[in-house]
């Protein structure tokens, strides 16, 4: 099921270019904010916060000019009190976390009266919370200190029951949450908004001269969600387009430094496909992954194109290394077969003799060439590790002869070096083995420590190379002793065993003889 549905999707999914992707992906980002404000409650819980704001700055107002109405009444009017100093109040809401109590039940039958001077109040106050309803279309009661309504439709009943109202009888104001049953809806998408069906009570204590008086409950819905997004549209807007320009910006920016880079590179990489050598411009916007990748492109390109001439001298001198013998191997066939009856006996063995030593050599080259191919393709293990000291031991008395001798001087102390054993024997053999095939009578083997590398000089007392030979020594099929058997390849094999471990072949300047030094990292 899992397969068919990837498959079902690799076929539908379009291909679209990174232009295009950067960019939904930005005004994607760009639109979670939003979409948070709206399904994550965010802006409408601070539409509700503001409204409970509006609630307890009203009810205070309200209670304020009560308590100074009241003291006007009063027959010994008392000074008013000290004012406290302001302090800022924190709001109590939150749509998230606090409860939403059922609708306001009706005000329940009670047999208490009406305290007088409450009910006086009141009516006192009754043109200014008239005045205050019309503004701020609130639900304002008053009540007197047992809970009883002094004004509205229901005067003389009592709510003291409600949690609100008895906090406030207690003198601490408070605000709830409650259902409001005479909900409308009034916009198509009101549903997404949870206070749309919610209203605000806050109820506050009265004093007059320091006595409570009685409870103002001042009761409103929040701000719809949509009505505050419509009074801040403009706010909005330039939100929107402020976010729009930054995305442009963002894309232009990402564009000159990602998309630009790529395609650049696409280009490079399909000339370098035809064989056209193009450098990809770097981008003037540096990123450092594609930095990378630019200078991984072009050691990419450098190694195919010293690949390509490694391959074509390579053919060249293979072409050339082979032409000689088989041209000899024809031609004596030729003379073998035209001939063959009427030539003398020792004519004819001269022949087969010459024959011979061609496909020796034949054989000797090919041999030699498939070393020379596993050397190439050889890839050294990064845990390889070789007790150098006893391998140079044992070659030194593999080829210590009468007219050769090898002289081997070694540290005390010699950790293992970062190269297979083989490899190492090999290269070993092949330098030893030149210096006694160009006639040297000694070899000296002087291995040195220096940081974390291995040097490994070998110097014989022989003819050494002549200066001319000295920059071909590690060609292909270069050599002096072709007429010996020789073929030019063994250094080339040695350099390329050595390169597989990371490590080097020189050829030092001598005064006498020839001196090559190995450079082999010492493993940790």
């Amino acid at each position: 099921m899992i397969a068919g549905l990837k498959g079902w999707i690799a076929r539908h999914w379009p291909v679209l270019r990174l232009r295009t992707i950067l960019l939904g992906t930005l005004l994607f980002v760009a639109a979670l904010p939003g979409f948070g404000a709206i399904f994550l409650r965010v802006y409408e819980n601070a539409l509700v916060r503001r409204t409970e704001a509006e609630l307890v700055a009203q009810g205070a107002a309200l209670a304020a000019s009560a308590a100074v109405v009241g003291r006007g009444m009063a027959a010994d009017p008392a000074q008013p009190a000290t004012p406290v100093r302001y302090h800022d109040r924190m709001t109590e809401v939150d749509l998230r976390s606090s409860p939403i109590l059922p609708p306001r039940p009706r005000a329940a039958p009670t047999r208490d009266r009406p305290d007088g001077g409450a009910l006086a109040l009141a009516r006192r106050m009754m043109p200014a919370f008239a005045e205050t309803k019309v503004t701020t279309l609130s639900s304002i009661l008053m009540l007197d200190r047992r809970g009883v309504v002094l004004n509205g439709r229901e005067g003389g009943r009592s709510l003291a029951a409600l949690p609100e109202i008895r906090a406030a009888l207690g003198g601490r104001a408070v605000t709830v949450l409650r259902e409001n049953e005479g909900t409308a809806t009034r916009y198509p998408l009101e549903w997404l908004s949870r206070a749309a069906s919610i209203r605000l009570h806050h109820a506050r204590p009265i004093r007059v001269d320091g006595k409570p008086m009685g409870v103002l409950l001042v009761s409103r819905s929040p701000r719809a969600l949509f009505l505050g997004l419509y009074e801040d549209r403009g706010k909005i807007a330039l939100g929107v387009v402020a976010i729009f320009l930054l995305l442009v910006l963002l894309s232009a920016i990402l564009s000159r430094a990602i998309v630009r880079p790529i395609e650049s590179l696409s280009r490079a990489t399909r000339d370098l496909a035809l064989g056209r050598r193009v450098a990809p411009r770097h981008p003037s916007l540096q990123v450092v992954e594609i930095r990378a990748l630019y200078r991984d492109f072009e050691q990419m390109a450098e190694s195919l194109e010293k690949r390509s001439r490694y391959l074509r001298d390579f053919a060249s001198s293979v072409s050339h290394e082979f032409k000689t013998p088989l041209a000899g191997i024809s031609g004596a066939i030729e003379l073998l077969q035209d001939h063959g009856a009427d030539m003398a006996a020792a004519d004819r063995q001269r022949f087969l003799t010459n024959m011979a030593a061609d496909a020796q050599r034949l054989s000797r080259l090919v041999r030699r060439l498939m070393e020379l191919a596993r050397a190439d393709v050889l890839v050294g293990e990064s845990d390889a590790r070789t007790d150098a000291a006893p391998l140079l031991v044992s070659v030194a008395d593999a080829l210590t002869a009468e007219d050769f001798v090898i002289d081997l001087h070694l540290p005390e102390v010699f950790p293992p070096l970062i190269v297979d054993a083989a490899a190492l024997e090999a290269v070993l053999t092949t330098i030893a083995e030149n210096a006694r095939q160009a006639g040297a009578s000694r070899l000296d083997i002087v291995v040195a420590l220096q940081d974390r590398l291995a040097w490994i000089d070998f110097a014989d007392n022989g003819p050494g190379i002549p200066p001319g030979d000295r920059q071909r020594i590690f060609d292909l099929f270069f050599t002096s002793k072709r007429e010996d058997g020789g073929t030019g390849l063994g250094l080339a094999i040695a350099r390329s065993l050595l390169d597989a471990y990371h490590g080097e072949l020189h050829l030092l300047p001598s005064e006498q003889g020839a001196r090559f030094r190995l450079v082999i990292a010492i493993a940790p």
